[in-house]
């Protein structure tokens, strides 16, 4: 086996999306993953809990990454702009990486326990950013109502650009701009 070739993690990752794609999820084993990877399971465990993992293993990382961003916005931002910039944020990370992202949604799309999994993992960068924005001095409703908006353009502009393509954060600016007509209009 090849275990001291570099990437673990990526060959991993790559392996596991591409037997998720042809035979499903719930019918591919670790075994199968690491043999494709080219790696043994105690490695892929040495990575990774379980093969979910491998889709949510960077789910930490874009939820602190998104908040920071929030963070550090300009004291002088409203709320909403604010959250743009931590939306837009997992913009440019998720862009790095298109083709992963978007097998990932489909792998995730066709089995329900990965689908629920996705929803805990949206409530989790909601209360991340909710406490973010109260951390910025925003009240409440006020801030749980930002979160929750900037959160639903992230999921709505994700859909978008895996089924239509493109940009992924030109996707998310016209999103935002669209839920600001819409909440501009009298």
């Amino acid at each position: 086996m090849g275990r001291w070739q570099p990437d673990a993690v990526g060959r991993l990752s790559l392996a596991a999306l591409e037997l998720f794609a042809e035979h499903g999820y719930d019918e591919t084993t670790v075994a199968e993953i690491a043999e494709r990877a080219g790696l043994s399971e105690r490695t892929f465990f040495r990575h990774f809990a379980d093969k979910r993992e491998v889709l949510f293993g960077g789910a930490g990382e874009l939820q602190s990454k998104m908040a920071a961003a929030v963070a550090a916005a300009p004291a002088e931002l409203p709320p909403i702009e604010a959250a743009v910039l931590g939306v837009q944020m997992a913009g440019e990370m998720l862009g790095e990486r298109p083709d992963f992202a978007r097998k990932r949604a489909r792998v995730i799309s066709a089995n329900a326990e990965l689908q629920e999994r996705e929803l805990i993992k949206m409530a989790s960068l909601t209360a991340a950013f909710t406490e973010t924005l109260r951390e910025r001095g925003v009240a409440e409703p006020a801030a749980s109502l930002t979160a929750e908006a900037a959160i639903m353009v992230f999921r709505v502009s994700f859909e978008r650009w895996v089924t239509d393509g493109g940009e992924y954060t030109d996707v998310i600016a016209d999103s935002f701009d669209q839920l600001r007509a819409v909440t501009s209009a009298r």
